[in-house]
């Protein structure tokens, strides 16, 4: 069995459906070209519904396991273009033309678990828990919701071969965080996607809803994010701090470009969540500082002090297209695009 997954039209949601194959596959190319109803999936019109999946990655099935696989595809129209929420052939085309460079990434993905009525998991139905402060990181019935669930998850993506670094409830009461990477180049967005899909799997299995909106709770409660950490070869060598102060700058001067890539719906989601409050910088300026989280990009203190490293990008929305965000920071840092 070979689960086939996509990216519908909304940018953000997952789809999947499943083929038996007569034996496993030993390359992408014996991977057939399969199609959908793209009309259901809001990527055509109903009078000209056929929409085609292209395998670009295998994964093995952490559910069926065996011989059965995780297909990750792109989607295109009838006319053999790109849906217009089939961002990898962009990004793997910017990918390919930076090589030299080695741009490594790695992308912490913040999530908020919800009861199937929308309300948080685990908080109380008539009211709210108390306020932050010992949830992040926490340990406990009182403190923390959703466990199982993180663990599962976590499995899972070690089973693939997803370079998952790690997990941790988050500072917002059911809201938990996971990282991927460092990863090079495309592998970023792919394994990200996979394991969006991983989670939404698993907490179907618990009767969970996953949100990666990044506001979820308005009030006095954290956003999520999904925090990009980048770095080049130059950058993680001997005297790499010229070149993340170099690539700083070109971000300065391109925010607004950013901003709009930073989010499905070119920025007017990160804006209930780039506030200034709640650990995040203002959504309307570029700010730069070393282990500054109000910061729009944060240079690790370990970074600071030993010269070379990486820098983080912290205004990425959780909702973000990891493609996008990646292809962006690439074409503006690499490129000078």
């Amino acid at each position: 069995q070979a689960t086939y997954i996509w990216i519908d039209g909304t940018g953000e949601g997952l789809r999947s459906k499943t083929k038996t194959l007569e034996s496993k596959p030993g390359k992408m190319e014996d991977l057939p070209i399969w199609n959908y109803d793209g009309s259901s999936c809001h990527q055509a019109e109903g009078s000209n519904s056929d929409t085609y999946l292209h395998p670009v990655k295998m994964y093995p099935c952490p559910f069926r396991r065996g011989d059965n696989l995780l297909v990750l595809c792109e989607a295109y129209r009838y006319n053999k273009e790109p849906t217009k929420t089939n961002k990898r052939k962009t990004c793997l085309a910017v990918m390919e033309k930076a090589k030299e460079f080695k741009p490594w990434f790695g992308i912490e993905q913040e999530y908020t678990l919800l009861d199937q009525d929308g309300h948080p998991f685990g908080w109380p139905k008539n009211g709210f828990p108390g306020p932050q402060g010992p949830y992040y990181c926490g340990v406990g019935a009182s403190r923390v919701y959703g466990r199982d669930i993180v663990e599962a998850h976590y499995r899972c993506c070690l089973y693939t071969g997803i370079k998952i670094s790690g997990t941790n409830a988050e500072v917002m009461p059911a809201q938990w965080e996971f990282q991927v990477g460092p990863t090079e180049g495309i592998d970023m967005g792919d394994d990200l996607w996979v394991a969006r899909y991983l989670l939404e799997r698993v907490a179907e299995d618990f009767g969970v809803v996953v949100s990666l909106d990044p506001k979820p709770m308005v009030g006095d409660w954290n956003g999520a994010g999904a925090h990009c950490n980048f770095s080049t070869k130059a950058m993680r060598e001997e005297g790499g701090m010229k070149h993340i102060e170099a690539a700083i700058e070109k971000l300065s001067k391109n925010h607004v470009n950013h901003i709009k890539e930073y989010d499905p719906n070119e920025g007017k989601d990160n804006e209930r969540r780039l506030t200034g409050a709640h650990e995040t910088s203002s959504i309307h300026d570029f700010s730069a500082g070393v282990a500054n989280r109000g910061a729009s990009i944060r240079i690790p203190r370990e970074v600071s002090a030993q010269g070379y490293g990486y820098l983080e990008d912290r205004r990425p929305s959780s909702n973000c297209d990891p493609y996008s965000v990646t292809m962006v920071i690439v074409k503006t840092t690499c490129l000078d695009k």
